[in-house]
């Protein structure tokens, strides 16, 4: 009797934690079960553990477990279970006994032309949509970390470090200066192709580009830099069935000619029209949000604190994180600070629970809490996960309490940080650095402290019912 095999492929926008952990959930699921499974994982430093034609064609089931193109169009004939990358890490078990009784949908044919009512049968609207988006913001973030950080290491020597017309002009400085900008103004164009290319493939790549370029140039910003993305991805798409009649002769025509040529003049015809109001709403969304941190520190960090701690690298936590990242390259480096002290929170807490009460978690937990200390202080948040997985209804409102105390007194304490990324290594230039450190503290003892005594108080319950 031959072995079931499946395969399958992780995805996360950033690539640093849930593409990982998703892996290993799916590997550890399928042991159980005693199946054949190779795992591909798209993280940020590209594809790794590839998925070869042999192995694809020998598979009897396919899990895609990821919010970013992973090249699907591969799975043709075979049977797909698509859904995000948090189920991957959730639902493991329950996904591979889904590839075992059948479930999924099967990809008909290989299209140049992408059809939207699969993907929506497989996956649905929202998500589809939303796969879309982090697949730019995925590819966009190494920009905006490298730039910014090399920017914030410019402030070393000073804030005006790279002003020649300044007393703190230092030549390197304004060097370093110079090469993060060129990284962060490609943020919009980077974010507008990637969306686009999800959308349509390698064509909405080019197209997508240009029209970033445009919204950049309008002063769109960053929601010009969506809007782009997605008219240049079903712009492309359009013009793949308005020419799909013409002969099967002409198709290196259309691919390296008339989707390019064609596709560009749309969109940028559609994007210059469009530039004026979208840049008018684009300030005034920038101030409102920023207007939010000088009027009401308590209300924009608690927003910010439970937005980045409710999914923990999903996209409510994505929306705060990429608002901040849009803001920074607007020069407003107040608002990522919060942001940052929201995102270190969660894993720091579960670490002080497991420092804390320690007796009360299993070894694993209390391994996984431990090294959360190490990923917190990077800035990456995701660590957490494993704790809201086992108990999302206890343990999601005291990672939002912890973060939003972390973030409230982030902005009443007035600080600064230029780095969209990096944890507890940016602190050399952060503007109140001890206080931004002592804030994040405050908010990860308090809710490593609550996230400690509901773990005791459900292993005495526990320990009472096996009693009785």
């Amino acid at each position: 009797m031959t072995k079931f095999q499946i395969v399958a492929a992780t995805g996360c926008p950033t690539g640093i934690a849930h593409t990982y952990m998703a892996q290993e959930a799916l590997e550890q699921a399928a042991k159980k079960r005693g199946i054949s499974i190779k795992v591909e994982t798209h993280g940020q430093i590209g594809i790794e553990n590839a998925l070869t034609a042999e192995e694809i064609e020998a598979a009897d089931a396919v899990i895609i477990a990821a919010d970013k193109d992973v090249q699907a169009e591969r799975f043709v004939g075979k049977k797909i279970i698509d859904v995000p990358v948090a189920s991957g890490i959730r639902n493991a078990d329950q996904l591979i006994a889904d590839a075992l009784d059948g479930a999924g949908k099967i990809k008909q044919s290989k299209q140049s032309v992408p059809t939207d009512k699969e993907e929506v049968a497989v996956s649905g609207i929202g998500h589809t949509i939303y796969k879309n988006l982090m697949n730019g913001v995925s590819h966009m973030l190494p920009f905006v970390v490298s730039g910014g950080v090399l920017i914030a290491i410019s402030f070393l020597w000073g804030i005006y470090s790279a002003d020649p017309t300044n007393a703190q002009y230092n030549e390197f400085a304004a060097r370093l200066n110079g090469i993060g900008g060129f990284a962060m103004s490609m943020m919009v164009p980077i974010l507008s192709a990637f969306i686009a290319e999800s959308i349509a493939k390698r064509p909405g790549l080019v197209v997508g580009f240009v029209g970033g370029l445009i919204a950049a140039d309008g002063g769109t910003g960053f929601l010009g830099g969506i809007v782009s993305g997605f008219l240049a991805g079903y712009v492309v798409l359009g013009l793949m069935k308005a020419l799909v009649l013409l002969p099967k002769s002409l198709d290196g025509l259309k691919a390296i000619f008339l989707y390019p040529v064609l596709g560009v003049l749309i969109t940028g015809l559609i994007m210059d029209f469009v530039s004026g109001p979208m840049a008018t709403i684009n300030e005034a969304m920038m101030s409102f949000l920023a207007g939010f941190e000088n009027s009401s520190p308590f209300v924009l960090g608690i927003i910010v604190g439970c937005m980045c701690a409710f999914d923990m690298g999903g996209p409510i936590n994505k929306a705060a994180y990429v608002t901040g990242t849009a803001l920074l390259a607007q020069g407003n480096t107040s608002f990522m600070a919060g942001v940052s002290a929201a995102c270190i929170a969660p894993p720091l807490i579960t670490g002080f629970a497991v420092l804390f009460f320690g007796k009360y978690f299993e070894a694993n937990e209390k391994n996984a809490g431990l090294v959360n200390f190490i990923l917190g202080s990077t800035h990456i948040t995701e660590g957490a996960i494993p704790f809201a997985a086992k108990d999302p209804l206890r343990v999601l409102p005291i990672m939002m309490f912890g973060s939003s105390i972390a973030a409230v007194l982030t902005y009443l304490f007035k600080v600064q940080v230029p780095a969209p990324h990096g944890g507890f290594l940016v602190l050399p230039v952060v503007t109140h650095g001890l206080l931004w450190v002592s804030a994040i503290l405050a908010g990860s003892i308090a809710g490593g402290l609550l996230l400690g005594l509901v773990q005791k108080r459900k292993v005495a319950k526990q320990r009472m019912d096996v009693k009785a």
